[in-house]
């Protein structure tokens, strides 16, 4: 059986270095944690038309992906996940499917409780959006 690609979109503000978190609603044993927006490549679906999906399901925007970050993260047995960058192409971001939105500027990144598959790729994305001392 192969693995399960789920991607996820670091939607970033390139004006101030924003970064777009969400608050997960479900299940039980992750609610409350924050995450990048994302969710399963369907069967027959290119990587970015998942992302482009999920963002307009998951928070009703379009978004221009960008580049990706990375190579596979590791995420729980069966599954990779793939990281890209994107930006908001039409839209403000609801939280349709999550607790709550934030956005979240440069000394902010770590103001909220990652889940463990999200906080190293917050880490990654915030070395390329600030410049290195």
């Amino acid at each position: 059986m192969s693995e399960v690609v789920v991607v996820v979109a670091a939607v970033i503000v390139a004006e101030g270095g924003r970064v777009l978190a969400a608050q997960r609603a479900a299940p039980a044993a992750v609610a409350g944690g924050w995450e990048f927006p994302g969710g399963k490549v369907d069967p027959g679906e290119s990587e970015s038309e998942a992302l482009i999906r999920e963002c307009r399901e998951e928070l009703g925007v379009e978004i221009a992906v960008g580049e990706r970050v990375g190579g596979d993260w590791p995420l729980s047995e069966g599954y990779l996940l793939r990281v890209w960058l994107a930006s908001i192409a039409a839209g403000t971001p609801e939280p349709r499917e999550h607790l709550a939105l934030r956005w979240l500027g440069p000394g902010e990144y770590f103001d909220v409780e990652w889940l463990g598959a999200d906080l190293p790729i917050m880490k990654t994305v915030e070395g390329l959006i600030l410049p290195p001392p």
